[in-house]
């Protein structure tokens, strides 16, 4: 059940619109030597057509898993996933993935080869449309001038911003990042958020974002849904597009970071507590 924090005003779907992407009541499991491991239970949220949102919580509570099962690599043992309707059984084109290890260039081809590469294996593009695609979107990503590069000759960051284009290239529905900055440095990462909301706003994708980092979620995210810790249950969905990366440190921001602190950990909040959270837009799930 998803009810109102006294004071606030609930997100609500749209109804006159679909959702683009639907998860409802999704449970999920993996098996271990020893057992069945259930790393999610009954969880659902919907993501319209250009959100940024953020699956948020500590490690091991199955975010990570949700965004496989979103993109059709893992099937739920109870409920469903659609996009636009359509229930999502398998991997597909309409859903493309950018995972933390940027070492999936394959090294002997180029920048613009890799971009290209999903591309022709499609048989999305036939070359030469695929080539003139690859150099537009190198270019929304800072990009063109590396394009014959060597993936070996390219810092963390700019790899990341090869596996960006290289997704984006496919023009997706939906664009699937599992905690895709984790690997960089504290200033790269900070670089690598700007960038992706500059690019966001130009070309206005629907993604679906995975974080450990309340900060992260913050600033990329325009919605947030918080997952409990193991297995992962939905404790409330949190609307935070009044921050940026303008915002952090300040004293607002702060105060939103311990109360998604507070939301994701302590479990027996009095509802004295839960009137002081002054979000914008929030939902907890009981």
């Amino acid at each position: 059940m998803n009810a109102p924090l006294q004071g606030h005003t609930v997100s609500k779907p749209n109804a006159t619109a679909q959702a683009l992407l639907s998860v409802n009541k999704v449970s999920l499991e993996y098996r271990t030597r020893q057992r069945v491991v259930r790393a999610t239970h009954q969880v659902s949220f919907e993501i319209d057509l250009a959100d940024r949102f953020v699956l948020l919580g500590p490690s091991g509570c199955g975010k990570s898993t949700l965004l496989k099962a979103a993109a059709g690599f893992i099937q739920p043992v109870e409920g469903e996933i659609r996009l636009q309707g359509q229930r999502v059984d398998a991997p597909g084109p309409d859903r493309i993935v950018v995972f933390q290890e940027f070492d999936q260039l394959p090294p002997w081809k180029t920048v613009k080869q890799n971009v290209m590469f999903a591309l022709l294996a499609s048989k999305t593009l036939k070359r030469k449309e695929a080539e003139e695609r690859a150099l537009h979107y190198l270019e929304k990503v800072g990009l063109a001038a590396f394009a014959e590069a060597y993936p070996h000759t390219l810092s963390g960051g700019m790899k990341a911003r090869v596996a960006i284009a290289r997704a984006l290239a496919m023009q997706p529905k939906i664009l699937l990042m599992d905690e895709p900055f984790a690997a960089l440095d504290a200033l790269t990462r900070r670089k690598m958020q700007e960038e992706l909301l500059l690019l966001w706003e130009e070309v206005r994708f629907t993604l679906l974002f995975v974080t450990h980092s309340i900060e992260e979620a913050l600033v990329v995210g325009n919605r947030i849904l918080l997952l409990s810790p193991h297995p992962g249950r939905v404790r409330a969905e949190v609307h935070s597009h009044q921050y940026d990366l303008h915002s952090l440190g300040g004293v607002a921001f702060q105060a939103s970071a311990r109360r998604i602190h507070r939301l994701l950990f302590d479990e027996g909040q009095s509802p004295e507590t839960e009137r002081e959270l002054d979000f914008a837009d929030i939902r907890i799930a009981y």
